[in-house]
């Protein structure tokens, strides 16, 4: 691993066991695919120990990581968190209530699973969400927060890997490769053979003619 990696990892620790001196207990949130075209915005919320020897040095943004780094701290963050949650909120609810709405409605119900109540949500950059616990949202809080690293990291690979499920039935539009981003293929694809069920009807009428 890189130094650099370590050092980050310390840096977002830190800033978390300012908050926790601040606020007590707390779960980070974030979430992974507000801006594709097709499938669910998935949403995790994370309770992180703080310990020197339980912290899992590497964690980064998830945007920051490779592949392989995600899929192997997945696992681990789900071994070591206090507690943590992921949730699903489908295309079609997307296009019911918009996708800011559905990624409230994933972070609520993030919250509401958890087993252990934190004193306080730290969220990265959505306000106002549903539920009587304190909450703080920071901007770009996954490249700040340790807990909302942890966090995107667990929506990111729990979205990727459905993904390339959902491309096992719908192999024609190649969703294992752009995980339903609106990619130029993708776009092509999409008018080539016309939405499928887990496309965003909000998302791609832009491009195709919706029935």
């Amino acid at each position: 691993m890189r130094e650099s990696r370590i050092e980050r990892t310390k840096m977002l620790v830190e800033f978390d066991r300012k908050m926790n001196q601040k606020y007590g207990s707390f779960c980070g949130i974030d979430e992974a695919g507000r801006g594709p075209l097709a499938g669910p915005v998935v949403v995790a919320s994370c309770i992180m120990p703080l310990e020197d020897d339980k912290v899992l040095y590497g964690i980064d943004d998830s945007k920051k990581l490779t592949e392989n780094q995600r899929e192997e701290l997945f696992e681990k963050i789900k071994e070591v968190a206090i507690d943590y949650h992921i949730e699903e909120v489908d295309e079609n609810t997307i296009d019911q209530i918009n996708i800011l709405e559905a990624t409230k409605l994933g972070m609520k119900n993030c919250i509401n699973n958890l087993k252990s109540k934190p004193k306080m949500v730290l969220v990265d950059a959505v306000k106002n969400l549903e539920t009587d616990i304190l909450q703080v949202a920071i901007i770009k809080g996954d490249a700040t927060s340790y807990s909302i690293a942890a966090a995107s990291i667990l929506a990111k690979v729990y979205r990727d890997r459905l993904m390339k499920e959902l491309d096992k039935n719908y192999p024609e539009y190649n969703f294992a490769k752009h995980k339903g981003y609106g990619t130029k293929e993708h776009i092509e694809l999409l008018k080539k053979f016309g939405p499928s069920k887990i496309h965003r009807k909000t998302f791609i009428k832009n491009f195709v003619e919706i029935k």
